[in-house]
């Protein structure tokens, strides 16, 4: 129910005039394949701004942007404006789906992150993408797949799918993980933060944990650790590789905030930048709504953020 709440808000979105890609110079190439099982979950939608078409223009930077939903609803196409908003600023942006919990349980949904990634290294190039200014990007369960996928970039695991994305030797130059949840295995914590939590609120983030992790006595303990990746930040082991910059901005209503503020702590113990910006009364995920005043707020300081970090886009001069 909640599922279909949302994609119909996203269609009805999308009717809007100013939803239209060609208001804002951006071509949208729908439902390419990124992985070869023919699942419509592996599938990504390439937001390209047209100017590359024009030859105006250098290669743009690139962003690999992943959905939220608990690991357990919604997709790309729910997510059109934060692919769109990207790209009428001038990134080329990989807006992905993955295959969703409780049908298919960690670590299915990193590994078809970790697979998105491979198949953008090897064609980004051709679409225009500089990946010497590669982003990930995701909000809510989105951002604790971008921030695991960044670990798998920066240390040396033992998962097959993390050694390929290591050895591969793609690393990002920024993440911006919006209002994520980074360790889902406990989510009892929350009611501590929140003792008058609601127990719609409460029941959700148990659904959250039980159906993206399932049964897990049947994981090697070190591999469950990239559905909690701040386990792995707050142990302090220097990474091989740098880790990215991150932006992470969350709502002070937003249940999941502890979570914002211990990957800021972490990463800042390990001399990696993190700037966290909270706005204040927003509920989760409120940069969705573009239209409000602190959306905008949010969104500006992203760009900020990542001009900073990847440079300035032709849109952003």
């Amino acid at each position: 129910m909640i599922d279909n709440f949302f994609r119909g808000l996203s269609r009805l979105g999308s009717l809007h005039p100013s939803a239209r890609p060609e208001r804002h110079d951006v071509e949208i190439v729908r439902d390419v394949a990124y992985d070869d099982s023919g699942l419509p979950e592996h599938r990504l939608d390439i937001y390209r701004p047209k100017v590359l078409d024009r030859g105006e223009a250098e290669r743009v930077p690139v962003i690999l942007y992943v959905h939220g939903g608990g690991f357990r609803i919604l997709s790309k196409d729910t997510h059109w404006v934060m692919g769109l908003a990207f790209a009428r600023r001038g990134y080329l942006v990989y807006n992905i789906s993955y295959r969703l919990a409780p049908k298919h349980p960690f670590p299915a949904a990193i590994h078809d992150v970790a697979a998105a990634l491979d198949w953008v290294r090897e064609h980004a190039p051709g679409h225009g993408g500089d990946l010497s200014r590669l982003a990930f990007a995701g909000e809510s369960a989105g951002a604790n797949l971008v921030t695991s996928l960044s670990l798998m970039t920066s240390y040396r695991r033992p998962e097959p799918w993390a050694q390929r994305v290591f050895d591969s030797g793609i690393r990002p130059k920024a993440v911006v993980a919006a209002c994520g949840i980074y360790h889902v295995s406990d989510v009892e914590r929350f009611r501590k933060r929140w003792p008058h939590m609601s127990g719609f609120i409460h029941d959700r983030l148990t659904e959250v944990s039980e159906a993206y992790l399932g049964d897990v006595e049947r994981h090697d303990p070190t591999h469950l650790e990239l559905a909690d990746p701040l386990i792995v930040l707050e142990r302090g082991q220097a990474p091989e590789r740098a880790l990215p910059p991150f932006f992470a901005p969350c709502g002070t209503a937003d249940p999941l905030i502890d979570d914002t503020q211990r990957l800021a702590s972490a990463l800042g113990e390990l001399g990696v930048e993190c700037e966290a910006r909270y706005y204040p009364g927003e509920l989760h995920a409120f940069h969705a709504l573009v239209f409000t005043p602190n959306a905008r707020r949010c969104w500006g300081h992203t760009y900020a953020f990542l001009d900073r970090h990847l440079g300035s886009t032709p849109r952003s001069r």
